[in-house]
């Protein structure tokens, strides 16, 4: 497959969209489109600055499963070639640095059903891919040392009972039962389980099926390893406190790239109380950039700083403390004097520049658009993963003079056949006079002056924004005659630490009125029905939708995914102990903070037609309390439903059952909202 790189700006992409869907003949999207859309992600450029590595996945409806696949893109014309097979997944590109080969993580079950996650390796010159590591359990992740040979890998202890079922079948017993052994203070994790005292640690391997050499330990967990310039060190994220399990107060340490002067002692860079993480190495070796948050009192509310600290050890530097917004992903360029990074600005995300020498930032990549990762290349080229309303992702190239392009075109021949929706990006005023932004998508196929039903989507978070990426929710609702009305209230992302810290302890309150004030602005704008609204979201959406039907009777159906609402009931249940606790006390001591920020406790004011969904196995935002809303509408004899998903955690990726979520939108909207 090939197509030619597209200059086209993004401005123009936006508009070609706007063109009537009879021009062009185009139809609305459908939930099976939806499913049909490959996601793209990881982009790596090769050292040349020729190729993108980038990996994509898709649906498989027959098997009802995801599978990955490794690809290449050329920055010149862009050709595009699959690395990968199809039956089986693989993540995680990274070329060498010589770029004579591609490393992945894959698990072979293609060629064994229990095949544990390996590190492999891709000659571009020709042949099949070689596995690089042989590991027992596994590998999390890895990074190339600069002499190409080396690699750093993150590797999880094996637990007793993973290694008493691998024996046992290696005898040909059939593994036993085991019971949960917990002694740890943070005990569950959403996709993993229950979590017994096994850590990933940080690893060392000379080459090809060479024994990994442990290089870090202790009950803590290591992570995001990054190798000095000289392959002498490797830097990494730990937390070193009395009980990681009590904190969020990761550090940034560097340990000797060296098996024989195992066990060294790590040296620590960083003393912030907060979070330090994604460390990258200057090209010079002299310092490290990383991010920093640096209020850890304010939990998820405190901005995420770029910050520097020299690879030697001493003055830590904030960097963007006067740009206060979150920070990730820092990156040094090819001559040091620069670092960029990507951020989040008011419904934007775009890749940033701090000049070192200037202490200036500047946008290297912006508009309507959001990014959601990037590579540098050399002379200050740079691949990205692009997403725009109407793109939902693809590799970009900017050239040296900063040209952007589009250079993949993964869902083209789907996105030439439909119609769709394009925002407007709408300022309004919020009832206490701050300035407040939301995405407003019009509904699609509204004839004349007709005024259509609306949907108020809320996003998760709570810190967190809506941007100009690609909203599957918004198009399939825009597809079926719904305006979607997308605010970012206070407590989002995106506008600075104040703004998100607003809703500190005070859940369901500001971020209420914002969302109903998005709404009215939506009714006055003629783009929503004031008789047929609906509302709805997932996670923290889910939570404030609870907040709204408990205070407002003025929507005509509502759909709770993976919510909250008994927050008492929660404790030691979902995962966030360590945020409840910082935010509202212990629930023994502060109980009137717990039941004042639990709408299940005013569960008797709620009218609303309402439908709870969640995962079965979901950990994060557990389906016990969407089980005791359901519960207490159905005994008040509120029209009411429940769905379970089985063995699904927080995010729902069996196809089927992707799948069915839309449907079971759609499907209560059109019968509450529209009345059908």
């Amino acid at each position: 497959m090939k197509y030619l790189k597209s200059s086209l700006s993004l401005c123009a992409l936006l508009a070609l969209a706007a063109v009537p869907a009879s021009a062009q003949e185009k139809r609305a999207i459908t939930v099976d489109d939806l499913l049909a859309i490959r996601d793209v992600s990881s982009v790596d450029l090769s050292p040349d600055g020729a190729w993108a590595a980038y990996a994509v996945k898709r649906n498989d409806m027959d098997e009802d499963k995801t599978f990955t696949r490794i690809w290449m893109v050329s920055m010149e014309d862009g050709t595009v070639l699959p690395l990968t097979g199809e039956t089986y997944s693989a993540s995680d590109p990274q070329w060498s640095p010589d770029g004579s080969q591609l490393a992945f993580l894959a698990a072979r079950d293609d060629l064994d059903e229990e095949a544990a996650t390996q590190v492999w390796t891709l000659d571009m010159r020709g042949g099949e891919a070689l596995a690089y590591t042989d590991v027992t359990q596994g590998v999390d992740g890895f990074e190339w040392a600069p002499d190409g040979k080396r690699m750093a890998l993150l590797i999880t202890d094996e637990s007793d009972n993973a290694k008493a079922d691998r024996e046992a079948k290696a005898n040909g017993d059939t593994p036993k039962e085991h019971p949960y052994v917990i002694d740890r203070l943070q005990f569950k994790e959403d996709g993993v389980g229950y979590l017994d005292r096994t850590y990933t640690h940080l690893y060392l391997t000379a080459g090809r099926n060479e024994a990994p050499v442990q290089l870090t330990f202790g009950q803590r967990d290591d992570s995001e390893p990054d190798w000095s310039p000289d392959g002498k060190q490797i830097a990494y994220v730990s937390n070193h406190t009395e009980e990681p399990d009590d904190n969020f107060n990761s550090d940034i340490f560097t340990i000797p790239a060296d098996a024989s002067a195992v066990p060294a002692d790590p040296r620590q860079l960083t003393f912030n109380p907060g979070t330090d993480a994604s460390p990258d190495w200057s090209p010079d070796g002299k310092s490290i950039a990383y991010t920093a948050q640096i209020q850890p009192e304010l939990v998820w509310y405190a901005t995420i700083h770029l910050a520097l600290v020299p690879a030697d050890g001493g003055k830590e530097e904030v960097l963007t403390e006067a740009l206060d917004r979150n920070v990730y992903s820092p990156a040094f360029s090819e001559d040091g004097r620069t670092i960029f990074f990507l951020s989040e600005d008011s419904g934007t995300q775009p890749v940033s520049a701090y000049d070192l020498r200037k202490n200036s930032i500047r946008k290297v990549i912006d508009g309507e658009l959001a990014v959601t990762g990037f590579d540098l290349g050399p002379k200050g080229t740079m691949a990205a993963v692009v997403s725009t309303p109407v793109v939902p992702g693809d590799i970009f190239f900017s050239d040296k003079r900063g040209k952007l392009s589009q250079v993949t075109h993964t869902n083209a021949d789907l996105l030439d056949q439909l119609s769709l929706s394009t925002p407007q990006f709408v300022d309004f005023t919020n009832p206490d006079g701050d300035t407040v932004q939301e995405f407003i998508y019009p509904a699609l196929g509204i004839s004349g002056n007709a005024v259509p039903p609306a949907i108020l989507r809320i996003h998760g978070g709570p810190v967190a924004q809506f941007d100009y990426g690609f909203d599957p929710f918004a198009q399939i609702y825009a597809a079926n005659g719904y305006t979607t009305v997308m605010v970012n209230p206070r407590g989002s992302s995106g506008r600075g630490q104040d703004y998100a810290s607003a809703i500190w302890a005070d859940w369901g309150n500001r971020d209420f009125a914002d969302v109903m004030a998005g709404v009215d602005k939506a009714v006055d704008m003629g783009l929503a029905d004031e008789d047929r609204l609906g509302v709805g979201g997932w996670s923290y959406g889910g939570i404030l939708t609870n907040y709204v039907i408990t205070k407002t009777g003025r929507f005509k159906g509502a759909v709770s995914g993976a919510s909250e609402a008994n927050y008492t009931a929660n404790y030691g249940h979902d995962i966030y102990q360590r945020e409840w606790v910082m935010e509202l006390g212990l629930p023994w001591e502060n109980q009137s903070e717990w039941h004042r920020i639990s709408p299940f406790y005013q569960i008797g004011n709620v009218t609303t037609p309402s439908l709870f969904i969640g995962g079965g196995a979901d950990w994060n935002v557990p389906i016990l309390n969407s089980e005791e809303m359901y519960q207490a509408l159905r005994k008040r004899g509120i029209e009411t439903g429940l769905v379970v998903y089985p063995g699904e955690d927080h995010s729902i990726g069996r196809p089927s059952f992707v799948a069915d979520r839309y449907q079971r939108y759609l499907g209560w909207y059109d019968n509450h909202v529209k009345g059908e």
